[in-house]
């Protein structure tokens, strides 16, 4: 059954489906709309704060049946320990729910063990101190995520009720995510799927690997945009949101994205007798499509190339 919308402090009651048996608990909960990641569901675990027809659980691993009675009680959050720091974003648009912004690149999101010292989110408390909390103190309105050098739009939750009902939107694949890419070399033929699932990379620790550890389904939509010398500009689609899902297909597919040596990307090129520098990986969020998570009006968002993406294009057209 659906969760049932709760603030911090409160009780999530759930009842297992029989699709999830054998699925984790902490993979359940952290997938069943709550807004919560599992590292956050095992530390409820380990507060006593998860229980199961009627008893505690501990063990995050444990298997489920299905029909079972879940209970999540998410307390309410301890002060905010980050710091609220001014940050460059581009706000799109913003109201009393949400705040849609077009993160630039080279900023993290959210602080991790990076150990961060200003992120994304500092810059949001920064404007908005009040954000929803259901992420935990590091990722308050945190509902989605963009890598550290991928640009473009994304959706913040400034309450509970949002963060909620946009969650549940992600997880059921009812926002429609669209990038722009340029990657290396001539794809065959000018649009195409690729749906292989994807999961860590089994000795590259940093890596997502398609057929990976503890691979899930991803399916990734492009049509070519526009080709260039040695490269191509791609318009992106991606049906899921697994880790590093473009970047993935794009370099199993032979074609690696300009900019992106983890996954083999070229970080320089020649063109017309001089080297050209890839600064980053040439990826943007260009497109966001969603149900307001409040009053169910359809939204689409857009956000511009930023100038460095922009750079890159120009001058791979001049050498055409």
């Amino acid at each position: 059954s659906a969760p049932v919308p709760s603030s911090p402090g409160s009780i999530h009651h759930l009842t297992v489906p029989a699709s999830a048996a054998g699925e984790r608990l902490d993979r359940f909960l952290a997938a069943a709309g709550l807004g919560l990641t599992r590292s956050r569901v095992q530390a409820l675990m380990e507060a006593g704060l998860v229980r199961m027809d009627g008893g505690v659980v501990e063990r995050a691993g444990r298997r489920l049946r299905g029909g079972e009675r879940v209970g999540v009680e998410v307390p309410p959050s301890r002060p905010l320990e980050l710091v609220p720091r001014p940050v460059e974003f581009g706000v799109i648009y913003e109201d009393d729910h949400l705040l849609v912004i077009d993160k630039p690149p080279g900023l993290v999101v959210h602080p991790g063990a990076g150990g961060e010292e200003v992120t994304l989110v500092h810059g949001l408390l920064h404007r908005c101190p009040r954000l929803s909390s259901i992420g935990g103190v590091e990722r308050p309105g945190i509902v989605h995520r963009l890598d550290r050098e991928t640009s473009g739009v994304m959706v913040v939750a400034k309450g509970e009720r949002a963060h909620l009902a946009l969650s549940s939107a992600f997880k059921e694949r009812r926002v429609s995510k669209v990038y722009l890419a340029l990657v290396r070399g001539r794809m065959e033929g000018l649009e195409g799927e690729m749906d292989r699932p994807i999961g860590r990379h089994p000795v590259h620790r940093k890596r997502m690997a398609v057929e990976g550890s503890g691979a899930r389904e991803a399916r990734t939509l492009w049509r070519v945009e526009e080709e260039l010398p040695g490269a191509t500009l791609l318009q992106v689609r991606i049906l899921t949101g697994r880790t590093h899902q473009i970047r993935c297909h794009m370099a199993a597919a032979g074609h690696p994205l300009l900019g992106d040596p983890l996954y083999g990307g070229p970080t320089s090129m020649v063109v017309e007798r001089r080297r050209l520098l890839i600064p980053r990986q040439m990826l943007h969020s260009h497109r966001l499509s969603f149900r307001h998570p409040v009053t169910g009006e359809n939204m689409e968002f857009s956000a511009p190339l930023p100038g460095d993406f922009r750079s890159i294009l120009q001058a791979l057209r001049e050498g055409r």
